[in-house]
């Protein structure tokens, strides 16, 4: 296919990859009616944004009338807090399938704007949504003629198993030496960052193609917005990643439902975000509104559907997944 300038106005996906996205969207929304989740369609603007210090937000300004609200407006990363709040308000088991959008996130396996499939079972721990999770894959993989073998571990396991490094009580020497010939820039970095950098430049490039590793438990420094559970350098955060291959598809919580400890959570990224010298979006006061309300004990996931095409299709370019990239749209 014609790269140059004048070929842009083609789309980068074979059709073959249209078709199986399309194939990959019917499946999806079957499997949801067949399990009783309630499909939906939340904000994509919104007048708070996502305060993970990992994360970059983009934002824009409302000219219209002052009476529609605030002015400054970011795109959101996630469906999340939106579903929430309809947690609260008594939806039930839901989902969103749609469009995300991640600021300075571009390359082989990124793209700025991106689908993601985000779904909430209601009564559900973490343990119980990674079945579904696994299932739901598996599914999808049989629409390439395709299976997988599924391989469960916790983080610390995986860490000892693999680069004999205890990641929750390992000194921090101990986490940077093994990242010593990549050369990395140690300014401004925490001790998470360097357990993450371990993930993706020694672990993942070891994940078989055709496995699906779901991985669980992680240190409860990241959190994120999942339960802890236990006490000191052993607490573990009820949250799991699941890997196809040396992927990361999807991320899930055993959802945390108390407000004062989720404000804690978003005043600490708030601090973090400062100390990098990074903006931060305002807190979003109704997701906390509607916690106070009560929020029901749920586990959540959100599954990046580009990337389990991009396996689908044994591609290593997301170009290859979409109609239209980043470069091009």
């Amino acid at each position: 296919m014609n790269t140059g300038r004048e070929g842009n106005w083609r789309p980068s996906a074979s059709l073959e990859s249209l078709r199986l996205r399309a194939d990959l969207n019917a499946l999806i929304r079957r499997h949801f009616a067949d399990t009783g989740a309630l499909e939906v369609e939340t904000p994509i603007l919104s007048c708070a944004g996502n305060t993970d210090p990992n994360i970059a937000s983009f934002s824009l300004e409302f000219n219209g009338s002052v009476s529609a609200g605030a002015r400054q407006r970011w795109l959101r990363t996630s469906p999340e807090f939106a579903l929430k709040r309809l947690l609260a308000a008594g939806v039930g088991d839901c989902y969103e399938l749609g469009r995300v959008f991640r600021d300075a996130e571009a390359g082989g396996r990124h793209n700025p704007e991106f689908t993601m499939l985000e779904w909430y079972r209601v009564g559900w721990d973490h343990d119980r949504l990674m079945d579904e999770v696994a299932t739901l894959i598996n599914a999808a993989l049989a629409l390439a003629g395709r299976s997988t073998e599924i391989r469960r571990s916790t983080y610390r396991q995986l860490f000892i198993e693999t680069l004999a490094i205890d990641p929750f009580s390992a000194d921090d020497e101990a986490v940077r030496t093994p990242l010593a010939a990549f050369r990395i820039e140690p300014t401004g970095l925490t001790r998470d960052d360097w357990l993450d950098l371990l993930m993706t430049h020694l672990i993942q490039p070891s994940f078989a193609p055709d496995s699906l590793l779901l991985l669980s438990d992680y240190p409860a420094s990241q959190c994120a917005l999942a339960k802890v559970r236990g006490s000191g350098v052993d607490a573990v955060a009820e949250r799991f990643e699941v890997f196809l291959g040396p992927l990361e598809i999807a991320n899930g919580y055993h959802e945390l439902t108390d407000a004062v400890e989720q404000r804690q959570r978003f005043e600490r990224d708030a601090w973090l975000r400062d100390q990098r010298g990074l903006p931060s979006p305002p807190l979003d006061e109704r997701l906390l509104t509607a916690m106070q309300h009560g929020i029901p004990a749920c586990a959540g996931v959100a599954l990046g559907v580009d990337r389990l095409l991009l396996a689908l299709l044994g591609a290593d370019k997301m170009d290859d997944a979409l109609a239209f990239p980043f470069a091009r749209a």
